[in-house]
């Protein structure tokens, strides 16, 4: 036995039928498309939507909502994340690099500050903005924010 004499299992191939090629073949004639009609027709491709004529559903459906193309996305950080990392790296000013650096946010963020959680350490933080509750715990440790 060697590469020149291998064949695939007995019935394990089938030939494809050629359709449309003469009544001998048994799929002649309409080439199982049926009897006349669009999508017996060679070429047909329906459009997306199209619902044979009835109104489609995307134009029936009102549309509605706005998109703000003004909104700032912010990414949130935590003052209990802070505390964590001061605690671990030993910190006293944190600004985006430093969360960059820590993975907590990515190069195009913008940071916003929130108050969730206990902060001890007193930090100088430096972010794109901060909630009401997140500047009030700061500076109630003694610390600074800045808004860049």
């Amino acid at each position: 036995m060697d590469l020149s004499n291998l064949k695939p299992a007995q019935g394990s191939i089938k030939k494809g039928t050629r359709k449309g090629r003469g009544q001998g073949s048994g799929r002649g004639g309409t080439a199982t498309r049926g009897m006349n009609g669009q999508k017996s027709r060679s070429g047909y491709s329906k459009k997306i939507g199209f619902e044979g004529g009835q109104m489609p559903l995307q134009r029936v459906v009102p549309k509605f909502g706005f998109k703000n193309i003004n909104r700032k996305e912010y990414k949130a950080v935590n003052i209990e994340k802070l505390q964590m990392l001061a605690e671990k790296y030993n910190l006293t000013n944190i600004d985006t690099q430093v969360l960059k650096k820590h993975g907590l946010v990515s190069n195009n963020d913008l940071v916003k500050i929130l108050g969730n959680g206990n902060l001890t350490a007193k930090l100088e933080i430096k972010a794109h903005a901060f909630s009401k509750s997140a500047k009030e715990a700061i500076e109630s440790v003694g610390g600074k924010t800045e808004i860049i």
